[in-house]
């Protein structure tokens, strides 16, 4: 009888376990940090892709520069999609992480767009210009301002130019530099302004129809400032991370991009 039992018991202990693994069993999840627009627009289409490979992806959505990269360090996230690689190298080295890029996604065409003044020619002398205060971005406006003859830079400043590295500046453009978020908010208080490609689309603005200038999908900016899927270093072989690099870099996803943002935003596969 105590054989019995305690047969009975085994089976039943083994049961559970089973039971229990067979509940806790299910979609893999992917957690990743991504602004608004349109990184998380973009994921959400690559979710149901990922669905149909048996991954559940959660999209955190924030709407700064700063917290994705350190959510992702901090491991509360296993990957993060809203920057470009110059932004990543400058975030590293300043707050000593080591996140990086898996793939390139896309590219948003930085765009100049009119505030007070509705014309690149019709800018006064003084003219107050908005530009993003983050290091890259704003090297990046003044390197788009200068393509349009408005000044010259010292050719050794590069992606690290700020407004001290102006040599020419025929109509003394007076630069207001904001956080990169706030520009579109920027544009009634001053005569244009220079905004990234996800805050100008999250404001209503359309770089291929409302900019005054913008960068060329086919110029040296589209590869050097191409959107990417972040992850921290020693995570680049997870097979899910790839699974979720290979959904982003789908037919369905590029075609999503190409129909949804008409321009404002460029696959780059």
């Amino acid at each position: 009888m105590k054989k019995t039992l305690s047969l009975l018991l085994v089976l039943i202990l083994a049961f559970t376990l089973l039971a229990g693994c067979g509940a806790s069993s299910g979609p893999k999840k992917i957690v990743v940090g991504a602004s608004p627009v349109p990184h998380a627009e973009i994921l959400a289409v690559a979710k149901e892709i990922l669905k149909e490979k048996g991954y559940e992806l959660e999209i955190k959505e924030f709407t700064d520069y700063i917290q994705p990269n350190l959510s992702l360090q901090s491991k509360d996230l296993d990957a993060n999609f809203f920057q470009h690689t110059p932004y990543l190298n400058d975030f590293n080295a300043e707050q000593k992480t080591d996140l990086v890029p898996i793939a390139s996604i896309h590219y948003e065409p930085l765009g100049v767009y009119p505030g007070k003044t509705k014309s690149l020619d019709g800018l006064k002398d003084g003219a107050q210009v908005a530009i993003p205060n983050d290091t890259t971005n704003e090297a990046r406006a003044l390197l788009l301002l200068e393509t349009q003859g408005l000044i010259k830079l010292d050719p050794n400043a590069g992606f690290k130019a700020t407004p001290k590295d102006i040599v020419e500046n025929p109509k003394n453009l007076k630069f207001v530099e904001i956080e990169a978020a706030q520009l579109v908010r920027s544009l009634q208080d001053v005569d244009i302004a220079v905004i990234n490609g996800n805050y100008a689309i999250q404001g209503g603005l359309n770089a291929m129809t409302d900019a005054l200038a913008r960068e060329e999908k086919d110029s040296a900016a589209a590869t050097t400032y191409a959107n990417i899927l972040v992850v921290r270093r020693g995570d680049e072989n997870r097979e899910d991370l790839k699974a979720l690099a290979e959904a982003l870099r789908s037919e369905e996803v590029k075609k999503f991009i190409e129909e949804k943002y008409e321009g404002a935003v460029v696959p780059m596969f």
